[in-house]
């Protein structure tokens, strides 16, 4: 501490002059604000570091073909994703170190797209096939670790084991059936966040814009366009309309000039459209979606007549009508109510009506349904429909098995669909040809 710092006092004033006058007295000054008094509300934040967990089973069926493929290659499982990246599974049935001989398999977790630094936990299980659970499990997970999560460095990095199972061992284990293995994969991202207050907070309330232009439509305030669907007839607003749909748009606008679309029509008649190939119960549903941004009500959408044909059904008429006006997100809620109800006995003509109205997303669900059950889906009536009225959907169903076959790299599923087309498989007994 410096000499003489400290809380001195200032010397006293010099005495005034004998005959000077006396002082003027002051005015009071105000106090100034103690720093205490002006200081904001005190804050707070916490860093929360946790794992964003994912798992996928790999399942290798024909192992005993995929051994002899080399030391060092692998089987790759699908791609998966977990915390933001993808990953797979890599099976080494001749194991991946020269060094061993093919005496073990190997298996790894990959980072199979792009990061950098990224820091997982992993754990590997190979499942007891016998039903005794006695699987073979390593894991990171609820246990220390020294050195902390595994971090892989760049894509292509991996983390596993060598000598994950001797093979000898493995082929006379419960753990091999049916010349199939089943290994189950976790990943957990590790990942950081920072949670902090907030003194104060105002909720705000979802959107109400479809309740308040529903009401539009219900009290049909404003409404300038009648739009006659088989004889019954609805009253709407032209630019709602053509703000969902570029078909109305066109119907309403393309004809008309500058002129006439800047002219305000101040007469009451209003100007009629006659729509000839659409129920008015699916009309109906579509001004619904139009209006309120949302589906009707379940129980509607899935009623059929009495055959209970897909192509019967509301939803699949509301699927044409949005294919027809272009209403993409209700072709998605469409496809999305549709997917719910996939089954063996429904994938194939849910696979036409989605071909037919370019639903992608439901077509592609189909399709994948419909290789991963193909001997039960070949022997559906829908299946016959296909033959008879879409047979190219019948080479799309038979190019994904295939695809899934080239994935799985088993070699032992191509004779068995081949078989199952050749047996036959429809429900009058008769042969199905295969169309490859």
């Amino acid at each position: 501490m410096d000499e003489g710092a400290g809380d001195a006092s200032p010397p006293p004033a010099p005495p005034p002059p004998a005959h000077a006058p006396p002082p003027a007295p002051q005015a009071p000054t105000a106090a100034a604000p103690s720093q205490r008094d002006v200081s904001a509300s005190p804050t707070s934040s916490r860093s929360v570091t946790e794992t964003v967990n994912g798992s996928h089973r790999f399942v290798i069926q024909g192992y005993s073909l995929a051994k002899g493929m080399g030391v060092g290659k692998h089987i790759a499982s699908e791609t998966f994703s977990v915390g933001g990246f993808q990953w797979a599974v890599y099976f080494y049935p001749d194991g991946k170190n020269p060094e061993d001989n093919s005496a073990y398999v190997s298996v790894f977790i990959a980072l199979a797209s792009e990061g950098t630094d990224v820091r997982a936990l992993f754990e590997l299980t190979l499942l007891d096939q016998s039903g005794k659970g006695k699987h073979k499990v390593h894991s990171h997970f609820d246990r220390s670790l020294e050195s902390g999560p595994y971090t892989l460095k760049y894509r292509g990095s991996m983390w596993g084991y060598k000598r994950f199972f001797r093979r000898t061992a493995l082929e006379t284990s419960d753990f091999l059936k049916d010349d199939c293995l089943k290994i189950n994969c976790t990943v957990g991202v590790v990942v950081s966040t920072i949670d902090y207050s907030r003194p104060h907070s105002i909720q705000v309330p979802d959107s109400d814009i479809g309740y308040h232009f529903g009401s539009l439509l219900g009290n049909q305030e404003g409404v300038d366009v009648i739009l006659n669907v088989g004889g019954e007839r609805f009253h709407a607003h032209k630019l709602v309309l053509a703000a969902r749909s570029h078909v109305f748009r066109s119907q309403f606008f393309d004809d008309e000039s500058e002129g006439e679309k800047n002219e305000v029509d101040e007469s009451d008649e209003l100007r009629e459209f006659s729509i000839d190939d659409m129920e008015p119960k699916v009309f109906k549903a579509m001004l619904h979606f139009i209006y309120r941004d949302t589906l009707v009500d379940e129980n509607e959408l899935g009623t059929s007549s009495s055959d209970g044909s897909v192509f019967d059904t509301l939803v699949a008429k509301l699927l044409a009508a949005a294919d027809k006006y272009d209403l993409g997100r209700l072709r998605l809620l469409c496809e999305s109510y549709l997917c719910k109800g996939i089954s063996v006995a429904s994938v194939a003509s849910t696979l036409a009506l989605a071909d037919r109205h370019h639903a992608m997303e439901l077509k592609a669900v189909c399709l994948k349904f419909a290789a991963e059950n193909l001997s039960a889906v070949i022997r559906t009536e829908g299946f016959l429909y296909l033959r008879d009225n879409c047979p190219s959907l019948q080479s799309e169903i038979l190019k994904t098995v295939a695809g899934c076959e080239e994935q799985c790299s088993s070699g032992g599923k191509s004779q068995s669909v081949c078989a199952q087309l050749s047996d036959g498989g429809d429900t009058s007994g008769r042969r199905v040809r295969p169309r490859i």
